[in-house]
């Protein structure tokens, strides 16, 4: 496999230093939702945990890194769940954490965050703005900025996932992979290309959301002036270089679904999962409903990455 900015031997180490309930998270075959998919599909449930989502992984190797070695104040900006992992992460080593988010994010992410005793800082704007309003405060504090996907813990504990699946699923063939900023895409990625490069690695953005997808194709970064999409956790509009150059080596396709499609996953994961998920984890199913004959007969994993919704929103967007 070609290089990356990751390393496999770092990765297995993260292991070591994340809290263990952030490991080993649920993985099973779930037949249920067989029938309306047409293909064999299983569930890696990275929910099941206090931040419920896969982002502390990243932010607990950040952490381990800040609390031996460097500053005790740090920085993001989130569309919410990041921001909830390193409140988490931070507060258990004694960091001070400040989170900038817009305005707008989903109310649920922005209370657990208060609620973990990090600092709010709200923009009147879109993560891109938060993005800004972070990189400016840590200049201007002196403390360390943390950008997801650009910084290669989040990639490499995001890539603990990887492990995980190829150590224990038998027989998958492809892995079906939010893509947003794209740690965690990177990270699964590169695993799966290092120790399984049979599996098809295929990543899903929104179409209301596609920057990152249009710059796998064309190979170089394309930016959008704007988004639409309900999946705020994906919903960048400016993709990094670097992280792109390694989705470019670990990532066989790129795809985007249309909004009915993701809904119709979270309806699916609902109905026939008892899983209650944010749009950004329904975009591996709402890939197989769009094409049904590229999966058929297959093995896919879906990585369910985070269900921090505001409960009547999410309602109405399942008819319940």
């Amino acid at each position: 496999m070609q290089e990356t900015r990751l390393n496999t031997a770092r990765i297995r180490a993260a292991r070591r230093v994340i809290d263990p309930v952030f490991l080993d998270t649920p993985l099973y075959r779930c037949e249920a939702l067989e029938p309306a998919l047409g293909c064999t599909v299983s569930i890696k449930l990275e929910t099941a945990n206090p931040v419920r989502s896969f982002k502390a992984r990243g932010t607990e190797v950040v952490a381990c890194l800040l609390a031996d070695h460097g500053p005790r104040a740090v920085v993001c900006a989130s569309a919410g769940n990041l921001g909830q992992a390193l409140a988490w992460s931070g507060r258990g080593r004694g960091l001070d954490v400040t989170v900038v988010a817009s305005r707008f994010a989903t109310a649920a992410k922005l209370a657990r965050i208060r609620a973990l005793d990090a600092t709010l800082e709200l923009v009147d704007g879109d993560h891109e703005m938060a993005r800004e309003r972070a990189v400016a405060i840590a200049r201007h504090d002196g403390i360390r900025l943390v950008e997801d996907s650009l910084d290669i813990e989040t990639c490499e504990g995001a890539a603990t996932i990887g492990l995980e699946l190829v150590d224990t699923v038998p027989s998958f063939d492809t892995v079906m992979i939010a893509l947003g900023g794209g740690a965690l895409a990177t990270g699964v990625g590169h695993v799966v290309k290092a120790l399984a490069p049979e599996v098809e690695v295929i990543c899903v953005q929104p179409r209301g959301a596609p920057a990152m997808t249009r710059s796998w194709h064309v190979r170089r970064v394309v930016t959008t002036d704007s988004t639409d999409t309900i999946a705020d956790g994906v919903a960048g509009r400016c993709p990094i270089p670097a992280v792109l150059d390694d989705l470019l080596v670990v990532a066989d396709d790129a795809v985007l679904v249309q909004e009915t499609s993701i809904i119709a996953g979270m309806r699916l994961l609902l109905d026939h999962a008892g899983l209650v998920v944010e749009p950004s984890a329904a975009l591996g199913i709402a890939a197989i409903l769009e094409d049904p004959a590229r999966f058929a007969g297959r093995h896919a994993v879906t990585i369910v990455c985070g269900s921090n919704v505001d409960m009547d929103v999410y309602h109405r967007w399942v008819g319940r």
